[in-house]
């Protein structure tokens, strides 16, 4: 199930609520009772299987461009 961060805006308190993804807009009310709270972006990082970003396989050395040419 995620987890997704609030903070309240009355006493400052950052905290964590676990939901289903259906509910990720719902209201939050911080653990000291306070309903103005909102919710933070969370940035995620995929990187794909070979350390390549988005998966892609890395280039192979040698030919155009890839070095041995020298353009």
């Amino acid at each position: 199930m995620p987890r997704y961060e609030f903070r309240c805006r009355a006493c400052g308190d950052t905290f964590e609520v676990n939901r289903s993804m259906a509910a990720a807009g719902d209201p939050a009310s911080c653990p000291q009772g306070h309903a103005d709270t909102v919710k933070l972006l969370s940035a995620v990082a995929v990187t794909g299987r070979g350390g390549t970003a988005g998966g892609a396989p890395a280039p192979a050395a040698g030919g155009c461009c890839g070095g041995a040419c020298g353009c």
